[in-house]
C-alpha cells in the first residue's frame, strides 16, 4: 500500500499503528493525519530514535 492509500484510509490505519508504535496517543495520531513525514517524527519523539531508523519502521511496516 503507498501513502496515498494510507493517508486517505488513516482513520481505518491508525488502530494498526497504535498497535505497531504503542507509545503513540491518539492526539498523536490524529496530529500525523496520514502523513508520513508527521508520523516519523512522533516516533522519533516518542521512542527516541533517529530519524532514519523512524523511517526505516515506518517503510518496513506492512500497512496491509
Amino acid at each position: 500500500m503507498n501513502w496515498d492509500e494510507v493517508k486517505g484510509k488513516w482513520t481505518q490505519m491508525q488502530g494498526n499503528a497504535k498497535v505497531r508504535w504503542g507509545k503513540l496517543t491518539d492526539d498523536d495520531l490524529t496530529a500525523v493525519e496520514g502523513e508520513r513525514d508527521k508520523l516519523v517524527g512522533k516516533i522519533q519523539e516518542r521512542y527516541g530514535v533517529a530519524k532514519e531508523e523512524a523511517e526505516r519502521q515506518v517503510d518496513e511496516y506492512n500497512w496491509d
